[in-house]
Order: structure tokens, then sequence, then C-alpha cells
């Protein structure tokens, strides 16, 4: 397995953690990264790199981590985020990978890239939904806060130190099982 492999494997998995965050984030960053020639991504995925696609995402990642301020409506959104976030999850680690059988490719995508973003999505859901118990939504802002700022570090971090943002997707991870089992016992 080739170092640039692995670099692609990392990176799609950070991004895809990251879209359990929020859906949009990592895509803007990913289309950014192919636009601007940071990161290559899969022949099959030169699109993500143009115009369109660069306003298309903005817009959307705009109207994304605008609702998630709204309390009641963040809630809403989250009962769809997890299967979003698994397809986004997926497609970002595929529009990652480098030439390689495509058997691996999907099978790669599909359970590490798809379920990094569900694990992810299911956590932040869990939070969100134990500061609305907690707090009656009062507290979801920094929750949304919080999550936006983590998709947009470990978005913008995969690109540029796909290493590092490994470490960051490891240690979100464990402070969010932390917080989580702390609002469970509370």
């Amino acid at each position: 397995m080739s170092f640039e492999l692995i670099v692609s494997i990392i990176l799609g998995f950070s991004l895809a953690a990251a879209a359990g965050f929020r859906v949009f984030v990592p895509l803007l960053v990913l289309s950014l990264s192919a636009h601007f020639g940071w990161f290559p991504v899969n022949d099959t995925w030169q699109w993500v790199g143009s115009v369109p696609a660069l306003v298309l995402l903005g817009v959307a990642t705009l109207f994304e981590v605008g609702a998630y301020f709204i309390p009641w409506v963040d809630n809403l959104l989250d009962t769809i985020s997890v299967p979003l976030a698994a397809i986004a999850g997926t497609l970002l680690m595929v529009a990652t990978m480098g030439d390689i059988d495509p058997t691996i490719t999907w099978a790669l995508a599909i359970i590490a890239g798809g379920g990094a973003a569900a694990a992810v999505s299911g956590t932040t859901s869990a939070t969100r939904l134990g500061s609305t118990a907690t707090t009656g939504g009062i507290a979801n802002p920094l929750v949304a806060g919080t999550e936006t700022i983590a998709a947009t570090t470990v978005s913008v971090a995969s690109i540029f130190s796909p290493i590092l943002a490994l470490v960051i997707v490891l240690l979100l991870i464990g402070f969010g099982w932390k917080i989580i089992s702390r609002l469970r016992r509370a």
C-alpha cells in the first residue's frame, strides 16, 4: 500500500467524520480543495471543484449551519442528519480514494466513511438531545457552534494535514462519548 493511498484513506475518513458534525461543511471544503488544486480528487469527482458546485455547496452550508442555531429546528434536523451524514461520509471517502479496485473503494467507503459519519452524527444528536432535555434548548446554540467549529477544523485539517485531522477526530469522538456518559448519569 502506497503512502499516497494511506493519506487519501485518512483524508477520506477525517472528512467523513466531519460530515457527522455538519453534512455540507466537509463537502464545501473538498470543493474548495478541488477547485484550487490543494488535494486531487478521484477522476469522477472533478465536477466538485467547479464554480456551480462551490456556489451550491456554499449556500447549502450556510442554510445548514444557520438552521442548527434555531432551537427545536436543530432537533428536527437531527432526525435526518444521521442517514445524510452516512451518505455524505461514504461519498467523501470515495472522492478521495485513488485509482484502486472499486470493490475495495466502496467497501472501505461504506464501512469507514459512512460508519465514521454516522457515529459522529449519532453522538452529536445525542448531545443535542441531552442539551434540549436539560436546558430546554437554551444551550443548543452553544452545541451548534461547537459542532460547526469542529466540522470546519477537522475539514480544513484534513486537507492540509490528514494525520493531524485523524488525531483531532479521535479526540473529539472520545470527548463526545464523555459528554454523553455524563448526560446519561445526570
